[in-house]
């Protein structure tokens, strides 16, 4: 298992593909590790040199303490992205992110533009609220720990026909979820809820593909037209059958929205 210190942090990262290869990183959701991109990666690892790592306090990676008022934000995940790029000697890369991974990568995108591509944003948005909801989430989370959170996610997360017909899959991902670090989970949904990015995203200037699965409830497809439509040039797709997490609903279908995009830049 690679590790590296990067951004003031011990990073867990796989980096695989043709080291000739255009660099393709992948940011995943709150509430997750790099696996989730597992089903995409063979889709594309011939053709691109993918790298995937967990973001602070998920997974693998080291978690750093938050307090009641402070958390992290998305000035400090982007920062972690770009530290790993830095620690691997990558200097640019298409970027792929997914929920929070997407609200980074908006971020890198406006604070490095020379770091960033190809952007592809996933089920994600410029502000993703209300506030409320991270907040009672937050408080459910310091009151019962993860489980009182990971059994309601899956809902939102996934089609209810991927979850009647994969119940195995469904408790892998409720246990990926309870395993998740207290601190990585609240500092998180603190970057979450305190961000907009809708200002900001009319300077980025990386070609932008904007993906949203048709039936997403957490970021709904409106949402990521919106986001689309704030980005300079941006493009907006739809992917049927698939609701927040489209790599484990429709992996080759989205790896083909990926190849393609990127082969026309």
């Amino acid at each position: 298992m690679p590790f590296i210190e990067a951004a003031g942090i011990t990073q867990h990262y796989d980096l695989t593909g043709p080291a000739d290869a255009p660099v393709l990183l992948f940011a995943n959701s709150i509430g997750t590790s790099f696996h989730i991109w597992d089903a995409v990666v063979p889709h594309l690892s011939d053709r691109y040199r993918i790298l995937r790592y967990d973001m602070r306090g998920h997974g693998l990676t080291q978690v750093t303490p938050v307090s009641e008022d402070a958390g992290y934000s998305m000035d400090i995940l982007a920062d972690d992205a770009a530290g790993l790029l830095d620690a691997l000697g990558i200097a640019r890369a298409h970027v792929c992110g997914l929920s929070i991974g997407g609200m980074m990568a908006q971020r890198l995108a406006v604070k490095a533009p020379a770091r960033v591509h190809g952007l592809i944003l996933c089920d994600t948005a410029g502000v993703i609220g209300p506030q409320s909801v991270w907040t009672d989430r937050i408080a459910a989370i310091r009151a019962r720990g993860m489980t009182a959170i990971s059994d309601g996610v899956m809902a939102r997360w996934f089609t209810q026909a991927f979850r009647d017909s994969r119940p195995d899959q469904i408790r892998g991902y409720t246990a990926m979820v309870a395993r998740t670090t207290e601190d990585g989970y609240v500092g998180c949904a603190m970057a979450i809820r305190d961000a907009d990015l809708r200002v900001a995203n009319a300077a980025i200037a990386a070609p932008t593909l904007v993906i949203c699965g048709e039936d997403d409830v957490a970021t709904p497809p409106d949402l990521a037209r919106e986001l689309a439509a704030g980005i300079p040039g941006a493009r907006f797709e739809l992917l049927r059958g698939a609701a927040h997490i489209p790599g484990v609903e429709k992996p080759a279908e989205l790896a083909a929205l990926i190849d393609g995009f990127l082969r026309a830049l």
